[in-house]
């Protein structure tokens, strides 16, 4: 994405320590190129390009957006896949699914936000993607037993100029 008058965005609740650099390592580990890049989280809206003139505004509708919804609890337990429409292997949300899904649909109410997926949203944290199938496999079993509950007090801002890292823009407080 080379284009200055638009910019790459998305919107992430961050997966706290020590369990963030362990699952993002775990990804690492499983030999997913994206793991240098992308910190462990919970998507809320994935890669969209917005109108770079439009980030203003973008941001005051996620302000409206956190200000709405309250802090929550998250627990992250076991895996699951998404194989054999896409090979990806994720954490699975046990608790705080309903608020993350309340979350992404405001978050796309936005008019200068217009996101065409090709998949229903799914709240997850995705721990290998586009690996060979014995590495989705060993990440599957390693973290089966895998178990975290934290709380959710804000979501944050991301963007991507088409190379190196994601890069947080502004973090928006739940509940104002």
């Amino acid at each position: 994405m080379n284009d200055p008058a638009r910019t790459r965005i998305g919107v992430a609740i961050d997966i706290p320590e020590p369990w963030g650099a362990m699952l993002t390592r775990r990804r690492a580990d499983a030999g997913d190129p994206q793991a240098a890049w992308t910190p462990a989280h919970v998507t809320l809206l994935g890669p969209t390009e917005v109108d770079t003139d439009a980030l203003p505004a973008v941001e005051k509708h996620l302000e409206a957006v956190a200000s709405a919804q309250p802090p929550f609890t998250i627990h992250l337990r076991g895996t699951g896949t998404f194989r054999p429409v896409t090979e990806v292997v994720f954490v699975s949300l046990a608790v705080g699914i309903s608020e993350c899904e309340m979350l992404a649909e405001a978050i796309t109410r936005s008019e200068d936000i217009r996101r065409d997926s090709r998949f229903p949203y799914h709240p997850h944290v995705t721990v290998a993607q586009d690996v060979a199938p014995e590495a989705l496999d060993a990440v599957f079993d390693d973290l089966a037993g895998f178990s975290a509950r934290f709380p959710v007090s804000s979501f944050t801002l991301f963007s991507h100029g088409g190379e190196g890292p994601w890069r947080p823009r502004r973090d928006f407080p739940l509940g104002g």
